[in-house]
């Protein structure tokens, strides 16, 4: 597993004294209210305000204060300690544990590797990249376990949900 957990993109500066703009990658944008310390490429920053907007954040970083020093962020990850990140209920993954995880059937064919987690509004999609590209609803009638440990997801049969 991962040290750090992405929880959002720098995409922009705002305004003219360093502050950023980010994309929130978490389900709660409220998240944000609680950051003390963030990494950026590693590097730990300490987060001196942060403001809400409907679907983004300002974020000021202590030590960024113009937007020439903002400018040289923007595309970067904000990141946290998997140890500071929130507390997930039974059921629920980072998608950073799922990307990457080997995909097998319930009959232990190998089907390949989860490339990427598609969000959408009603469940997520897993893509998964083996002999072919394969995108696997995340539902509870097709993934059957899912063990981060050992980095798998076990699904149905595709004959049987297709």
């Amino acid at each position: 597993m991962r040290e750090f957990i992405s929880i959002g993109q720098i995409i922009n500066t705002h305004g003219l004294k360093g502050e950023l703009k980010v994309f929130p990658l978490t389900d709660d944008i409220r998240r944000f209210r609680k950051l003390n310390e963030i990494y950026i490429d590693n590097v730990l920053k300490k987060v001196a305000w942060c403001k809400l907007q409907a679907d983004k954040v300002i974020l000021k970083i202590e030590g960024v204060e113009t937007i020439e020093e903002a400018l040289k962020l923007k595309n970067k990850y904000i990141e946290v300690n998997r140890e500071d990140a929130i507390e997930l209920s039974e059921g629920e993954y980072f998608i950073a544990d799922i990307i990457g995880c080997t995909v097998y059937d319930e009959n232990k064919v190998e089907l390949g590797t989860v490339a990427d987690v598609i969000q959408t509004p009603s469940n997520d999609v897993y893509w998964v990249k083996g002999k072919t590209e394969i995108l696997i609803p995340a539902l509870k009638h097709i993934v059957t376990s899912i063990s981060v440990e050992n980095k798998e997801v076990i699904i149905k049969p595709l004959e049987v949900w297709q």
